[in-house]
């Protein structure tokens, strides 16, 4: 969207012509680069840019990737499911990009400055979700917004968790990272007046089968707000958490 209002604001400056902006605008929404179709208009539609998924593809694909977003304006790019190899092999061909291993993602260019007045909780059940749990919690900061963090506070120890009621209490979205039974996003959700999203882990015993009794259990939360995502998908619970804290603030700011 910043594109389309730098357009438009170089237009009333009279920097440019009518018949600039409209070919600017006319550019073609996608660039196709043999091995990507990367989507250039995602942005306007989304409100966010595209983001690269890092795994299944080589240090040269993912940099030409980057290059093509650089080139069209685009300053911060997250690179999820990224390994470290993958990371030091970027550096090594001149991508200067910030590795977050916990988190097991890229960012090139800067994080930017929270906007709004609420926070986005990541709680995890145990110490082994927090990779899910960093994934999502960067990706919710990538998006523009303040992050709390809630590791270690599972219902092998419910007072742990209780012990944080006013971080549970004031979040505008919760995260719920857990992996075994997935208990966590019931008590949780039980306790929240806000959304809560829980994010099954494959973290587990053999009868966990991979994250499936997580995720079972979670989609049968009997505490109402709770949605579900895929297990292990931090990606997808940080964006979704982004949209519903923008909405919330949004409304927040057509009230004042």
């Amino acid at each position: 969207m910043d594109g389309i209002k730098n357009i438009l604001h170089e237009l009333h400056a009279h920097n440019i012509t009518i018949e600039e902006a409209y070919l600017r605008l006319k550019e073609k929404p996608f660039e196709d680069i043999g091995y990507a179709k990367i989507d250039l208009h995602r942005q306007i539609r989304k409100g966010a840019s595209e983001v690269i998924y890092g795994a299944g593809k080589t240090p040269e694909q993912i940099a030409g990737i980057i290059d093509v977003m650089k080139s069209r304006g685009q300053g911060s790019i997250l690179i999820t499911r990224l390994s470290s190899d993958s990371a030091q092999k970027l550096k090594l061909i001149g991508c200067d990009i910030t590795y977050y291993p916990d988190a097991q993602a890229g960012i090139y260019g800067a994080i930017p400055e929270p906007e709004g007045s609420g926070y986005i909780l990541v709680a995890t059940g145990g110490t082994s979700d927090i990779p899910v749990a960093e994934e999502s919690a960067l990706t919710a900061e990538f998006l523009g917004n303040t992050v709390k963090r809630l590791y270690d506070v599972g219902v092998a120890g419910l007072h742990r968790v209780l012990s944080h009621i006013d971080d549970i209490m004031r979040a505008s979205v919760i995260i719920a990272v857990a992996g075994m039974e997935g208990a966590l996003a019931s008590v949780i959700g039980g306790l929240a007046d806000c959304p809560v999203i829980a994010v099954p882990t494959s973290v587990g015993y053999g009868a966990s089968f991979g994250g499936v009794s997580a995720l079972l259990a979670m989609l049968n939360s009997c505490a109402s707000g709770v949605s579900v995502v895929n297990i292990d998908n931090g990606f997808g619970a940080g964006y979704l958490a982004s949209m519903i804290n923008r909405i919330r603030t949004e409304g927040e700011m057509r009230v004042q």
